[in-house]
């Protein structure tokens, strides 16, 4: 089975293999790798596609300790010493483009681009903040009801998706208490957004139309603050999750963009 341990922590992740350009995928919150199959099956007959799964995700064995975006950007560099890769172009969806922009700033030298899906630099809308705390206590206090679980894949898939199923199949299923830990990372983040220009490679920012959960301004202030982002890549009718519901569209955006990264060219 495709697992490395690193860091204390037993990381599940899928490699395409290939001697080409490696990019490395990360999911959003509550999601998992299976979220970028679309793109595997798109981009690994040119790429090394690599999709892994975070502390407290899918089929990840984590401990149960407190931990940062931070300390994720380090498991996917152990992830990429696992697999012998010296450099890739990294990033993700939503709290996976959190952690590759960590991962570049920590590690500049081992990123070759970033691919940044209907994520943000910054913070949480703390007018938000309220809700979502609500419904924590409700998923953790009497479980994933039906009610809530539909409002969740709301946000993060769309309304009414049919790609919500399977994700409301694998909440019901996971232990309520597990929740608390993988919420904490997500709200308790720093604003990297001070630190944008710090990053010298090329970037890809691609949004859904239709993101309630991070609005489009937050993409466009993003690649205004990236020193090597040509434009916000739009996804008409594209929510939140815009690679799992939207994926031809993303996926050329990406491809264009990988043939355009220099190491991929070498």
């Amino acid at each position: 089975m495709p697992f490395a341990d690193v860091n204390g922590q037993r990381l599940w992740y899928e490699d395409s293999g290939g001697p080409g350009l490696a990019v490395v995928l990360a999911h959003g919150f509550l999601m998992d790798s299976e979220m970028f199959a679309h793109q595997a099956a798109a981009l690994s007959g040119e790429y090394r596609v690599i999709t892994w799964d975070q502390r407290g995700h899918g089929r990840t064995a984590s401990t149960p300790d407190p931990f940062t975006f931070w300390d994720s950007a380090g498991d996917q560099r152990a992830l990429l010493d696992h697999l012998g890769l010296q450099r890739a172009v990294v990033g993700g969806m939503s709290q996976g483009g959190f952690i590759g922009l960590r991962f570049a700033l920590a590690n500049p030298e081992r990123t070759a681009g970033l691919v940044l899906i209907d994520t943000q630099a910054g913070l949480e809308d703390p007018d938000k903040i309220p809700q979502y705390d609500l419904m924590l206590d409700v998923w953790t206090g009497e479980g994933p009801t039906p009610e809530l679980t539909a409002m969740v894949a709301a946000i993060i898939i769309g309304n009414e998706r049919t790609e919500s199923a399977e994700y409301i199949a694998k909440w019901t299923a996971r232990p309520p208490a597990e929740l608390r830990q993988i919420y904490r990372t997500l709200m308790d983040r720093d604003d990297v957004t001070p630190r944008l220009g710090e990053i010298r490679v090329p970037a890809l920012v691609i949004h859904g139309e239709e993101d309630t959960a991070i609005p489009m301004e937050r993409a466009e202030e993003l690649c205004r603050g990236l020193r090597e982002c040509e434009g916000v890549v739009r996804i008409p009718g594209a929510g939140h999750a815009s690679n799992l519901t939207h994926p031809e569209p993303v996926n050329a955006a990406i491809a264009r963009f990988l043939s355009s990264v220099p190491v991929g060219r070498a």
